[in-house]
């Protein structure tokens, strides 16, 4: 078992930066994975952290967003930079072991999400 806890949402104009933060309640060498969703659309995943620290984007946040770790406080980053409208969504943090790259609802552990907007 793992918690997670999001936290770093927020309300910020287009160009602007958020940086989201994950703590897990132990160390895991899972998946970990920052997915989204906005309303009336389908969760989806943003960024993954692989368990041999391999990382994903989607092709939507390529060269925007950045996955980081301190492995000294459990926590993943998520560092989001020329935020766009199209980005407003509810963020969570996830993680599950085994195959990382699977739909959102494959992954076993969730925290509770954290709400960015981005205005034009």
């Amino acid at each position: 078992q793992v918690q997670l806890v999001e936290s770093g949402g927020g309300s910020v104009q287009a160009g602007g930066s958020l940086r989201l933060s994950c703590a897990a309640s132990r160390y895991t060498y899972w998946c970990m994975g920052w997915f989204r969703q906005a309303p009336g659309k389908e969760r989806e995943g943003v960024a993954r952290l692989y368990s041999n620290m391999n990382t994903w984007y989607a092709d939507s946040v390529k060269g925007r967003f950045t996955l980081s770790q301190d492995y000294t406080k459990n926590t993943l980053y998520l560092q989001m930079n020329s935020l766009k409208p199209e980005d407003t969504a509810m963020y969570y943090c996830a993680a599950k072991g085994g195959a990382c790259y699977v739909p959102p609802n494959e992954y076993n552990y969730w925290g509770q999400g954290t709400q960015v907007t981005v205005s034009s």
